[in-house]
């Protein structure tokens, strides 16, 4: 009997412990979570999303947009990269020593090096920090995720399988709105090799009325709608199109810094 007491204790501290360090823990750390600044600046960040994307975000939990996509980029680290900025009285001799220097790749200290080196000479630099990793090389953003990305979102949605590309900064890399209709009705219109599934059943192919829709899709040949008639978002659509623009997370935060003039 008493041993049986004993498990069941054990048991329960041991649930209990799981579960305050995994659910109740990180709750209430984005609970307690506040605007922050954009580096160097006194924008504050993040703004919440427009009504619409708001919305939106509830339209991409219901049709399982999670499922396939993740919205967290991943970055292993960082690098330094020294700019030539101005080469001064002697620019010959500046750009003959420039020439001899290694300027990308570096540590913070060789940078800082570097840049003397170029400086003694009469040269001007800038040394641009660019963060790295293979999420930051495919394009898909220009830093790590963190926790402030995600305030405004209930639920958070950072996702963990990549059947599609992760959509963290997609409101920067495909910022038309038309696109990203078009590629929701017909993925494979706007991305040739696309595994989505066509979302068609968020739009409407209706005939044509006495003056085309200003809001039918420009679809391109192959994909367009029979002839007399267009194809029109509906409201979901166009709520998810909206969430899917406002993913933006290309500020540079204190704890997620990066160069806004160095190319990752």
């Amino acid at each position: 009997m008493k041993t049986g007491i004993g498990v069941f204790i054990a048991a329960a501290v041991a649930l209990g412990a799981s579960w305050a360090g995994l659910v109740l823990a990180p709750s209430l750390q984005l609970g307690n979570a506040k605007l922050t600044t954009v580096l160097n600046s006194t924008d504050a960040y993040p703004l919440q999303r427009p009504g619409m994307a708001a919305v939106g975000l509830q339209v991409y939990r219901a049709n399982g947009c999670a499922a396939c996509h993740t919205q967290q980029v991943q970055q292993d680290g960082s690098t330094f990269e020294v700019a030539l900025t101005g080469a001064g009285k002697d620019p010959v001799t500046v750009s003959n020593l420039v020439a001899t220097l290694k300027l990308t790749g570096l540590t913070k200290e060789a940078a800082d090096a570097a840049a003397a080196t170029i400086g003694a000479a009469g040269g001007k630099t800038e040394t641009h920090l660019t963060a790295t990793g293979a999420d930051i090389a495919r394009g898909w953003g220009t830093r790590h995720s963190v926790a402030a990305d995600y305030l405004y979102d209930a639920p958070v949605q950072p996702g963990s399988l990549r059947a599609g590309p992760d959509l963290a900064n997609i409101g920067v890399r495909a910022a038309d709105a038309n696109w990203q209709l078009v590629h929701l009705y017909a993925p494979r219109a706007v991305v040739k090799d696309s595994t989505m599934p066509s979302f068609a059943y968020l739009f409407e192919v209706r005939p044509v009325g006495a003056m085309p829709s200003a809001e039918a899709l420009k679809l391109p040949a192959g994909f367009t709608a029979p002839a007399g008639f267009e194809v029109v978002p509906t409201m979901a659509a166009k709520q998810l199109a909206a969430y899917l623009l406002s993913l933006r997370s290309d500020a540079p935060l204190y704890e997620a810094p990066y160069s806004q003039t160095a190319k990752p």
